[in-house]
């Protein structure tokens, strides 16, 4: 199987189109998801986090509360980097674990939803496929404040705290415009998943796992050749 990379910036529509890949089969791994999973109680990240922050970043019935910790490590870099050392790597483990699930049940590839994609590259030489979720800056602003209630100047600071979408878009393989209808955009992704279904590139992963695991060098040689030829 090959792996696709799915990210976007805030208010740009990622979500929306990770949902119309789910409904057209696509197996997603959503990185939000798996990062509330690893931080449940009684994980080893939970306890983790409990013993560096502190009972008080707990709800009354034990979860930790991610919007004060969200805050606690806003204005401080070194308690960020802290988190950060605890949760990722439980985040790829998990991740890892839902890759191989998918292999062993003979999907072709897996979308990774990640929305800090680029900002860590820690997956970006993992991927086959890159898809960034794009909209004007104007409509980004827009639908952020409708969404969140928020005024415009508190808008601009949450897009500014983010990679510029423009820089994203330069850096990704494929790009779903969503600055329009979403009939436009659903005719993107439909293009976008015809792309991936009809892509070869899960037939190389598989020879060179077989040739891996049989240590028939071989046969990778002599597949890679087809392949290229």
């Amino acid at each position: 199987m090959f792996l696709v990379g799915l990210t976007g910036g805030i208010a740009s529509g990622k979500s929306a189109v990770s949902s119309m890949l789910r409904e057209l089969g696509c197996p997603i791994i959503d990185a939000d998801v798996v990062a509330r999973k690893v931080v449940e109680q009684h994980t080893p990240a939970y306890s983790r986090i409990v013993y560096h922050f502190g009972p008080e970043i707990l709800l009354e019935n034990g979860e930790i509360d991610r919007q004060k910790l969200g805050q606690l490590i806003f204005a401080d870099e070194e308690k960020r980097k802290l988190l950060n050392s605890i949760t990722h790597p439980e985040i790829h483990k998990a991740m890892l674990k839902e890759i191989l699930l998918y292999f062993l049940r003979g999907y072709r590839y897996v979308v990774l939803d990640v929305p800090l994609l680029f900002e860590t590259r820690r997956l970006t030489k993992f991927l086959n496929h890159t898809v960034v979720v794009y909209c004007d800056p104007a409509t980004q602003l827009l639908r952020l404040m409708q969404r969140d209630g928020l005024t415009q100047e508190q808008a601009e600071q949450r897009v500014a705290a983010q990679m510029p979408l423009n820089e994203k878009r330069g850096l990704a393989n494929h790009v779903v415009e969503n600055s329009g209808s979403r009939e436009d955009t659903h005719r993107q992704v439909l293009r976008l998943h015809t792309r991936l279904e009809d892509s070869m590139d899960f037939l190389l992963v598989r020879v060179i796992a077989i040739a891996a695991t049989t240590s028939l060098g071989g046969i990778l040689l002599y597949a890679t050749k087809i392949l290229l030829s």
